[in-house]
């Protein structure tokens, strides 16, 4: 059996409660779920700051130091005029608005011939300070103040909770069931004052406790001896509740302290964006009542962005739909807005992406059944787009919506309306929105841009559970879902914001570089000039001579800019280059570390193997090792820069050939089968070879992906790669059995910056360099929409190599 000192209620009072508004938090929602009526109140009461008093103490130890010889000489020190000074400083001091606390702190000080009675009356006004949270809820008899409130962790609640879950009720009964929040009243103040009844009681309860008795090392719990008793009659006989009050206040409070509060933590406390029921929260400093910030909704529809996410589970099956609507980007373009909904597939792939992978980088355990428990949720997130505000700086409509932007800038999590700390809070990046914009390029979707709230219930999402320290939620694999779903609504709505630049921002009309263009004009304005200067008299020819030499600065100009333009295609074409090598060099990077993590298992099972025949077989797969390596290191020659802006005769099918050997070790490792058609003759053609593989390369590196994301999802799936060759036109079709593409994305896959990979994966540049790199030789890559799985979604790329007429 344990013993438990008395210290450690106090050790566990400090670590549930870490700051003074989460324990006004936790004292709130005690008197929510007592079922108050009229919503929780309270109360501060103080007549003298705590910073004051402790300066007026100090000053008090420092007067006890100075010697008095009794001399009232002037240049010598006078400890009557000193104790004067000291109380007309402490009456200056005091606060006049807190009453009946102000006239009886003016009687402690009346009379006071020593520093010691002074001493004294600076303690007794001290303990006058008091913050008082009442509730007009259901009430505690005596008994259940000695069996239900003096018991840390009670179960009552929680076996309702249990009971209403198992019932099939839609919300949970109560906001806490731990029964471990009223030790918040020790964070506030040692000295505690429980005074509670119920409607049949006719007499109030009390119950009184000084933290301090805890203190001593030397006790055990049950040293304390801690009795309720009876108090007075109560006001109205049918009147029900609690008053908490709390003495000897630790923190120093004073009107702007109780104003920030108010403002940056009780509006807070219910969801104020949502349609979820508010609870009446009211707060007085010294008799007067705190004004409390209000959203103003007209605020959030001057919102540049909005995202809004409904994530469902649908037969047992979890999506995810979202809402984006782009108003404002900086720059003249049509509102846009995109409806869409991610299915099973996408979700497991985006959210839980291949195990092995995240083993490796050391990422957090999520699995596929985490999709489905983590239960329904919704989030509303606004964003404003500060770069225009500050445009507005002299308008004082842009000046409003940035002070309103400063005040409830944050995405912040609500259960059943309620909020979880600390989650939004001004130094919180719960959704590491901050780490990604400084990895992004565009648009800043910082937290700092963003007014936003994420919805959650006990019942709906059981799974997502406070920690006991009440920092946040557990760390399991349904928190994962949940954070995760989040930001890839959030990287969607930065891919739209992207969309929709490049489309009018940046859409900018061609410049013709047709040659014959230019020519024909210049032809035009020759014959025109030789006609004026057929009909021209004397005095016209010197006009018709500067026609001339403006034709000839034309002519000049245009080939200039003839050859510039063919500069910047070159340039953006090497960049796309460049770009598509990068991605082959990770990948091959990864199959040159895979193949070298084989190597080196051998040769350490070498080391410990004395048999010949071992030896000879595991030199055998050492050096299939190398020659996998020694073929993709081929693969890069190509794919060079050089290599891939020179157009040069080969075979199709020859080529494809090697590209596949070359993954013949990674198609053994992910249990890949190869599937191939070729044509009976070669499929000879001009192109340029590094773009054809480039194109490849990636389809068959998507398809092993995805894959892999459909191995882990089904027990017993054998993933299968078709590749066919095909001739007149020249075209490569890749198949694959994963899980497919959806039809809404048959054509955004193909967009900058798209993707529905996992995070550590999600860069959307593979296929849009692939369609661009298939563009280059006049060729094309689509999605076979006639070719659909069970799911109805596209299973086939199609790669015509180059155009028709070559």
């Amino acid at each position: 059996m344990f013993k438990v000192s008395a210290r450690t209620v106090l050790e566990l009072g400090s670590e549930l409660i870490s700051s003074d508004a989460i324990a006004f938090y936790e004292l709130i929602k005690n008197g929510v779920d007592a079922g108050t009526k009229d919503g929780v109140t309270i109360k501060f009461k103080v007549v003298l700051a705590r910073r004051d008093y402790l300066e007026l103490r100090h000053t008090v130890n420092r007067l006890r130091n100075m010697p008095d010889n009794g001399n009232h000489a002037e240049d010598e020190f006078d400890f009557e005029e000193a104790l004067a000074e000291l109380l007309d400083e402490t009456r200056a001091r005091l606060f006049s608005d807190a009453g009946k606390l102000y006239d009886r702190a003016i009687e402690f000080l009346e009379n006071i011939d020593d520093l010691d009675e002074y001493d004294a009356a600076l303690e007794e006004i001290d303990a006058l300070n008091q913050v008082t949270v009442s509730d007009t809820g259901s009430g505690m008899s005596l008994e259940q103040l000695e069996t239900v409130f003096l018991v840390l962790g009670t179960k009552s609640r929680k076996e309702e909770v249990d009971t209403a879950f198992e019932d099939g009720v839609s919300e949970a009964p109560y906001l806490g069931e731990k029964g471990i929040g009223r030790l918040s009243a020790m964070r506030l103040g040692d000295r505690l004052t429980v005074r509670t009844a119920r409607e049949e009681d006719e007499t109030f309860n009390i119950l009184d406790i000084d933290w301090t008795d805890f203190e001593d090392p030397q006790k055990m719990i049950e040293d304390v001896t801690i009795e309720p008793r009876v108090g007075g009659e109560k006001p109205q006989p049918d009147y029900s509740g609690t008053d908490i009050r709390v003495r000897r206040l630790k923190a120093n409070w004073d009107r702007n302290r109780v104003e920030r509060l108010a403002v940056d933590d009780f509006s807070l406390l219910a969801n104020p964006i949502g349609k979820s029921k508010r609870h009446r929260i009211a707060i007085f400093w010294n008799g007067e009542r705190i004004n409390f910030a209000r959203l103003d909704k007209n605020f959030l529809s001057h919102a540049h962005a909005t995202l809004k996410g409904e994530y469902k589970i649908r037969d047992g099956s979890p999506e995810l739909m979202l809402r984006m609507e782009l108003v404002n980007l900086g720059f003249e373009h049509p509102v846009e807005h995109q409806i869409e909904t991610l299915k099973f597939d996408d979700l497991l792939a985006a959210l839980v992406g291949l195990r092995q992978k995240r083993s490796r980088e050391n990422k957090r355990d999520v699995n596929a059944a985490a999709l489905t428990d983590v239960g329904p949720f919704n989030f509303e997130l606004y964003w404003f787009n500060r770069a225009t505000l500050r445009k507005g700086r002299s308008t004082g409509d842009y000046q409003a919506l940035r002070k309103l932007l400063d005040q409830w800038m944050g995405v912040r999590l609500y259960r059943d309306g309620f909020r979880v700390y600390p989650y939004g809070t001004e130094d919180d990046d719960w959704l590491e929105l901050d780490r990604t914009a400084l990895r992004a390029k565009g648009y800043a979707l910082n937290r700092i841009q963003f007014v936003g709230q994420v919805d959650i219930g006990r019942f709906s999402n059981p799974h997502l559970i406070d920690q006991t320290n009440r920092e946040g939620l557990r760390h399991t694999p349904e928190e994962a879902v949940l954070k995760e779903a989040i930001q890839l609504a959030v990287d969607r709505l930065r891919d739209e914001m992207k969309r929709v630049e490049n489309a009018f921002k940046k859409n900018k009309p061609r410049v013709p570089t047709d040659p014959t263009r230019t020519k024909a004009l210049e032809q035009r304005m020759k014959k025109a000039i030789r006609a004026l200067a057929r009909s021209a008299d004397e005095d016209q020819r010197e006009i018709v001579a500067e026609f001339e030499e403006m034709r000839e600065e034309f002519s000049r100009y245009a080939a200039e800019a003839r050859e510039r333009i063919l500069e910047l295609e070159q340039d953006t074409d090497q960049m796309v280059a460049m770009a598509g090598v990068g991605l082959m060099v990770e990948v091959v990077a990864h199959e040159l570390a895979r193949s070298a993590e084989d190597a080196l298992d051998t040769l350490n099972k070498l080391q410990r193997k004395n048999v010949p025949e071992e030896v000879r077989s595991r030199l055998e797969s050492l050096r299939a090792s190398m020659k996998a390596i020694s073929k993709r290191l081929r693969i890069l020659d190509p794919l060079s820069v050089s290599g891939r802006q020179r157009k040069e005769a080969f075979e199709l099918d020859e080529l494809v050939r090697d590209l596949l050997s070359a993954h013949e070790a990674q198609f053994d490792r992910h249990h890949v089968k190869l599937e191939t058609h070729f044509p009976d003759r070669p499929v000879a053609l001009k192109a340029v070879k590094g773009m054809v593989a480039q194109v490849i390369e990636n389809l068959v590196s998507n398809s092993v992906y995805w894959m892999d994301i459909e191995r882990e999802r089904k027990l017993g799936f054998k993933p299968l790669l078709t590749i066919a060759v095909e001739d007149n036109p020249p075209r490569v079709r890749v198949t694959d059995n994963g899980p497919g593409i959806s039809p809404e994305y048959a054509e955004r896959v193909f967009d900058l910056f798209f993707s529905l990979k996992d995070k550590s994966r999600r860069r959307g540049l593979g296929l849009f360099i692939a369609r661009e790199a298939a563009e280059h030789n006049g060729g094309a890559l689509v999605i076979d929409t006639e070719i659909v799985n069970r799911e109805g979604r596209y299973t086939t790329f199609d790669y015509r190599v180059i155009g028709s007429d070559e």
